[in-house]
């Protein structure tokens, strides 16, 4: 069975002027590089808008706020990830096993989002990952859950994977209760061969 083609990937707004649309690749680049030299806390919007030299007001009407650009920023990052997850190479992407490919999803899904983890915060109520993105995932796995003719309510059960790779449930394990990352993950595997049953590798 092949990969599903309805899987669209994150692609964010609608199409702009060019002009708009070299502005805001222009904040987006700004802010990724002031985010990776001096993380998320120390990025202003005074800051992004003098990186990508335009006036600050341009910012807040492209963006709306910190949070909004923070959640672009996101996104990008999201977009990225997923064209690995959907055209990649194995592992992760389309070739490998279906059991080789939900464990190879669990530990990057795992390790992206604790790359990002300050960004996922910054984004606040914008949403973390947006909605668009998380149904895409979860498709993602339903399908490789179906691939491993997995019965019961996939969604549901999609949904019990994804839901230990966001940011607080992973809080609580690795900050407050000092779990180390290879427990999480071992963990993870646990529970994904426990759902997915004999056809677990």
């Amino acid at each position: 069975m092949s990969e599903p083609r309805v899987l669209p990937l994150l692609t964010g707004p609608p199409p702009e002027r060019r002009d708009a649309a070299r502005n805001r690749e222009a904040l987006l680049a700004a802010a990724r590089e002031l985010v990776e030299r001096d993380g998320v806390h120390a990025v202003t919007m005074d800051a992004v808008a003098a990186a990508a030299g335009v006036g600050k007001g341009t910012v807040f009407r492209r963006f709306g706020s910190k949070e909004g650009l923070m959640a672009a920023v996101l996104d990008h990052s999201e977009t990225e990830w997923q064209r690995q997850l959907m055209f990649g190479p194995p592992p992760l992407g389309p070739g490998a096993p279906p059991w080789d490919r939900l464990v190879a999803f669990g530990w990057s899904r795992l390790e992206t989002t604790l790359l990002h983890a300050d960004l996922i915060r910054a984004a606040g109520a914008e949403g973390s990952r947006s909605s668009a993105a998380y149904s895409l995932v979860a498709m993602h796995v339903r399908y490789l859950l179906s691939e491993l003719e997995v019965t019961g309510d996939l969604p549901i059960l999609a949904t019990a994977l994804l839901a230990p790779m966001e940011i607080p449930i992973l809080d609580q394990q690795i900050e407050l209760d000092g779990f180390p990352l290879d427990r999480v993950y071992a963990g993870w595997v646990d529970l994904a061969r426990r759902i997915v049953g004999p056809n677990a590798g």
